[in-house]
């Protein structure tokens, strides 16, 4: 991830992606490259080649919004992919700037802040509705004990894109395990926008980059994707298999933290196995809290 050259590096590789056919260019003759060519998409966007040029290297890093609406129309963006290119070419902080900003933070700059005392008192109060909480970069920050028992990815302290894309249980688990991990990669990139250089995406996507032939192929894809209502199809190793509806609430006041709310369509299988699994957990909870026998008979010496 080259955070110095970000519009370059998402023009090149959207350009990529668009076969020549589909932007009404005849192939003809050997191409050495995947998709358009560089002058193909500066003859298609009505600049010239050269400025073009400059864009992908670097050299030009404030186009007009009219060149970049006209590039996104050639690349074939729709409008989050258009709003993240646009966003690449905002004013942001120098690279001295947030290096200073990184170092007097210290370790703090790769936490989140925390989440609010009333947001973690409703989804402990939801026995029914698998609930967590994570940040932009998707690390878990809290979470109630339904979600944990739907998936030990759902726990404080875990990143859950990382966890699916590398841990082999967790492929078991998500009977969608190939549109979630597509999916979950573009809303990562719409989640961080053009804050490519923040310490903590750096650490995450250098990690993933080595571990993961499929989050290298996907994150090189510069697929922009905010997440959405979903179903979450799941393999549960106690239950079988589930069927659950996702939705994410943005939590006002916080920077990016969102709620992540699971419930079974009413009346249907996949409620009743949810609240066996409900029941499953309260009461694993209840008896990791029984006394052992040496505490009950030190209860019984202290009456």
């Amino acid at each position: 991830m080259d955070a110095t050259n970000a519009l370059g590096e998402f023009l090149r590789a959207r350009r990529a992606l668009i076969r020549p056919e589909d932007a009404g260019i005849r192939r003809g003759g050997l191409r050495r490259v995947p998709g358009l060519r560089r002058e193909e998409v500066a003859m298609l966007a009505g600049i010239s080649a050269d400025y073009y040029l400059r864009l992908e290297q670097g050299r030009d890093r404030n186009p007009s919004l009219q060149v970049l609406e006209a590039l996104a129309d050639v690349l074939d963006l729709d409008a989050p992919a258009t709003a993240h290119l646009i966003g690449l070419t905002q004013a942001r902080p120098s690279q001295a700037r947030q290096s200073r900003r990184s170092t007097d933070r210290g370790p703090a700059a790769r936490k989140s802040e925390p989440v609010p005392p009333g947001i973690l008192q409703l989804i402990d109060g939801w026995p029914s509705n698998p609930a967590y909480v994570e940040n932009r970069f998707t690390d878990v920050l809290a979470a109630n004990a339904l979600a944990t028992a739907l998936s030990p990815t759902h726990s404080p302290g875990v990143n859950i894109l990382r966890a699916i894309l590398l841990d082999e249980a967790e492929r078991e688990l998500r009977r969608d395990w190939e549109e979630l991990t597509e999916a979950g990669v573009a809303a990562l990139r719409a989640n961080v926008g053009p804050d490519v250089d923040d310490p903590r995406l750096v650490e995450l996507v250098g990690e993933l980059s080595v571990r993961s032939e499929r989050f290298r192929r996907l994150w090189g894809r510069h697929d922009v994707r905010p997440k959405h209502a979903r179903v979450m199809r799941l393999r549960h190793p106690k239950v079988g298999d589930l069927e659950l509806q996702s939705n994410k609430l943005a939590i006002n006041g916080t920077d990016g933290l969102i709620l992540k709310v699971f419930h079974a369509e009413p009346g249907s299988r996949d409620a009743e196995l949810l609240a066996i699994l409900g029941s499953l957990t309260a009461t694993s909870s209840g008896e990791s809290r029984k006394p052992t026998g040496a505490d009950e008979h030190q209860a019984v010496d202290e009456q």
